[in-house]
């Protein structure tokens, strides 16, 4: 075996550059948080070839000293951390001091700058393994241009690895997009092969944040966006930003964005809350669309994780976890037609801990007082899924018909229903009051649809759909509040898991508890489960048991439980739910819609498909060519 021996600062850059510089983007990324960290305002960017052959960055940030030039080009040199206090606290972007060693390690770097102290701008150049800093006067205005060229040009074997020209642009055109959905203050310019493509001004407020968000992610997300801005004072952390409705669900998860005071963040903590959150609304196989923004204390998070600082690691990771699932877990909850809730009724509301609480809306209809619902309270439709068959009986019609009133109060004067509407309604007057959200209806389509106008044209409804929706939400707080009622195994199960899993369910007993589980520790490794909840007496409670204690290891909580719980009662509904051939009547019909109104989530089924949909009279109007 050969000796020990130091590595030459050469090769120790060339190796650090392995991690921090992966292509031209990487290059792009680390200078753009040098120019941020120093207070820059104006970023402009211009690339050859997709970065490979040019890459030239000009800011109007503080600058670097003539004496600091060459040492910035040095491995582990950095103006942003002094000592061990301050790494526990990062609060600027680059800190590590790797970034310019390395990509000079690997490119011939020019670096130009000028402070507002200095008379003249200084230059220093470093190629390759030779790295010798050669510092010399040049012109420059305040503020630093960092010029790459010819990258991995005395690394080969790294080169032959990069893409295509427009596919290394497009990583790049990637990162610029990031940090302009970052910092909304700094102007963004970018021009490829001596063509503008980017060209983003400061903005500073909402509508122009918009805007922004408009021209880098398309106009189709801003429409179909909901803004948020949430902060808890007990923990001091704010949540805000952009969540996309389930509607404009994704086939990849390409626009999903996640900064932490300002840094964007690829984390499974985060990433795990924003799915639960996003729960029982999305289409199976899609993906949420965000812009999300983090705010916390710099020493709840450590960003010193990965060399590429992607990574983070919270110090409270159940806290941030919990805070990032409730507040949107309550924004998607509050998404219904417009004008159907009273004013506040959706407000975010912070409680004293610091989580913040979930509005609940009362719909008519919804079991109160500790009752549950039973599957025996359902009755079971059958559908031959032939839309265009006749009718069906007049008595499966009544039967139908009696089965919704089981669900709601016709006459509740919350539905927006007139005394004496079960014997028909009528379209209100001109000079009536203001027409709800969803309208009136006017008609039944093949026993499936429901068609009904309102203010803005007209609107269709899947009344299966929707009436899933309704009945599975009334029975999720049916079951919150009874709570889940559990039952002794006539025979308990032994599982085997690690030691820290074992540890978890000894130092946590009332959290299974709470979900019904009562399990006990026979050994180092060894659970004994005594009781589980009623309505999961037939699944496999050892497996739910090692998934929720697997995701306490992970993430610091679960709702493995309440999965399956809501699974079960999914099902329920979709069984209880009108079927499609049933035919309603103009008050049921409208009942329906107002109940669509009072209910959470309504604007999907419990398998993510949308309930309804808008047609605008200048829609219709363009179906005939009206006006044109």
């Amino acid at each position: 075996m050969s000796r020990i021996h130091l590595l030459s600062p050469q090769l120790a850059n060339q190796i650090a550059a392995g991690e921090v510089v992966e292509r031209p983007a990487s290059v792009v990324k680390e200078l753009l948080e040098n120019s941020l960290d120093a207070g820059a305002t104006k970023i402009d960017v211009d690339v050859e070839q997709g970065g490979i052959k040019l890459i030239r960055l000009r800011d109007d940030g503080g600058g670097i000293e003539k004496g600091d030039l060459a040492l910035a080009l040095s491995r582990h040199a950095t103006s942003k951390i002094v000592q061990l206090e301050d790494l526990e606290a990062v609060a600027s972007l680059g800190f590590r001091g790797e970034a310019l060693a390395s990509i000079s390690s690997v490119a011939r770097l020019t670096l130009t700058s000028r402070t507002e102290e200095q008379d003249a701008a200084w230059q220093v150049r470093a190629e390759g393994r030779d790295m010798e800093a050669v510092l010399e006067p040049a012109a420059h205005p305040r503020g630093t241009t960092v010029e790459v060229r010819d990258l991995f040009f005395n690394t080969p074997a790294r080169r032959k690895f990069m893409k295509k020209e427009q596919t290394e642009f497009r990583h790049l055109e990637e990162v610029i997009k990031r940090m302009a959905l970052s910092r909304f203050d700094v102007s963004f310019n970018l021009q490829h092969n001596g063509r503008r493509v980017q060209q983003l001004r400061p903005v500073d407020s909402e509508q122009a944040r918009e805007r922004r968000l408009a021209s880098l992610l398309g106009g189709s997300f801003i429409e179909q966006a909901v803004h948020l801005d949430v902060s808890a004072e007990a923990s001091g952390l704010r949540l805000w930003g952009w969540i996309g409705l389930p509607t404009y669900s994704r086939s990849q998860a390409d626009q999903q964005y996640f900064f932490v005071n300002g840094r964007i963040i690829r984390d499974k903590v985060v990433t795990h809350a924003v799915r639960q959150a996003y729960s029982d609304v999305l289409f199976h196989g899609r993906h949420p669309a965000f812009v999300l923004y983090l705010e916390l204390d710099p020493a709840l998070v450590d960003v010193n994780v990965h060399p590429t600082k992607h990574e983070v690691r919270f110090r409270e990771s159940r806290l941030v976890h919990d805070f990032i699932f409730r507040t949107l877990h309550r924004v998607i909850g509050d998404l219904r037609p417009k004008g159907a809730v009273p004013a506040g009724a959706g407000e975010a509301r912070v409680e004293e801990t610091g989580a913040p609480s979930m509005p609940m809306q009362s719909s008519p209809g919804s079991v109160s007082g500790g009752g549950s619902f039973s599957q025996g309270r359902m009755p079971l439709y059958q559908s031959s899924g032939n839309y265009g068959s006749s009718a069906g009986s007049a008595t499966a019609v009544r039967e139908q018909i009696s089965a919704y009133a089981d669900l709601h109060t016709p006459a509740s004067p919350a539905l927006g229903m007139q005394p004496g509407a079960q014997s028909g309604m009528r379209m209100p007057e001109a000079d009536a009051e203001k027409a709800p959200p969803l309208g009136y209806a006017i008609a039944q389509l093949h026993g499936v649809y429901v068609l009904a106008q309102n203010e803005a044209g007209l609107v269709l409804v899947d009344m299966h759909a929707a009436h899933e929706r309704i009945v599975y939400e009334r029975m999720k707080a049916a079951w919150d509040e009874d709570r889940v009622r559990s039952q002794p195994l006539l025979v308990p199960v032994s599982l085997s898991v690690s030691e820290r899993e074992a540890d978890l369910a000894e130092e946590q007993p009332e959290l299974f508890q709470r979900l019904g589980f009562r399990l006990e520790r026979m050994g180092a490794d060894t659970l004994t489960v005594r009781e589980v909840p009623v309505s999961l007496a037939k699944a496999d409670a050892p497996q739910l048991v090692r998934d929720v204690l697997a995701d306490l290891v992970v993430f610091g909580s679960s709702r493995r439980i309440e999965e399956s719980i809501n699974e079960l009662l999914g099902t329920m509904a979709c069984h209880g739910a009108v079927r499609a051939n049933r035919q309603l009547s103009i008050p049921e019909m409208n009942a329906l819609l107002r109940d669509m109104e009072a209910t959470e989530r309504s604007g999907q089924c419990n398998h993510g498909r949308p309930t309804w949909t808008q047609l605008s009279m200048n829609e219709l109007d363009k179906l005939f060519l009206r006006g044109q």
